[in-house]
């Protein structure tokens, strides 16, 4: 039977193709939008991170979630420095999120609250994705809108901790091979990651039309 870790990239492939080429990230990408819609994107960001991060203490002590929580993971402290810098030290106060941003944070929060088996489908499509994809990102972004190289602007995407990305990701996916679920669980952690798909994909939409008049 084939490990876990490949049956969910398996069976999340065509949501994540589908995240991926949005319109939205598509032209954000292909630099047919300004920085502000960048800066709006890394606000979205916030909120689901906030949402990640805010339990992981509670959640290190928990036999399923707790291997996952690693500190050179973590991002909130990041997308602050680079909010700062994109839209100045007062951030905070203009801070919102879009009505699709919510839903995904909150069945984010909802997962690290009750169901550590959920949380770890979003933790996997996030994390694995900031470390994989998230690279190109970066890397459009320093060229497109002249952030410096792994600076602030693009922090985020940089994960200082992480000296061997590709070992890390191999790691990672030992920890789901290796995760105490039965074939049932297993299941329904895997429809979650696709759900944690579509509510990105959703995020990507509510931008797209934000956007989309402007661009």
């Amino acid at each position: 039977m084939d490990p876990f870790s490949a049956l969910i990239r398996t069976a999340s492939h065509e949501q994540h193709v589908e995240a991926e080429t949005s319109t939205f990230m598509s032209d954000l990408l292909g630099g047919r939008l300004g920085v502000d819609a960048y800066a709006r994107y890394t606000e979205q960001l916030w909120f689901v991170y906030e949402a990640l991060e805010a339990d992981a203490g509670t959640l290190a002590a928990d036999p399923v979630a707790g291997p996952f929580i690693q500190p050179a993971l973590l991002r909130r402290a990041a997308l602050e420095r680079d909010l700062t810098h994109l839209r100045g030290a007062g951030w905070r106060s203009t801070l919102t999120a879009l009505p699709a941003t919510e839903a995904y944070a909150a069945r984010v929060a909802e997962c690290a609250r009750a169901w550590p088996g959920g949380y770890v489908a979003h933790h996997y499509t996030r994390y694995l994705g900031d470390l994989s994809g998230g690279q190109i990102i970066r890397d459009r972004a320093e060229r497109t809108w002249g952030f410096a190289r792994k600076g602030d602007g693009v922090r985020f995407y940089v994960f200082e901790d992480i000296a061997n990305p590709a070992a890390f990701k191999r790691g990672y996916r030992d920890l789901l091979d290796a995760l105490p679920a039965d074939d049932l669980e297993r299941q329904r952690i895997i429809a979650e990651c696709r759900r944690a798909f579509a509510l990105n994909t959703a995020v990507f939409g509510a931008l797209y039309e934000e956007f989309r008049l402007s661009a």
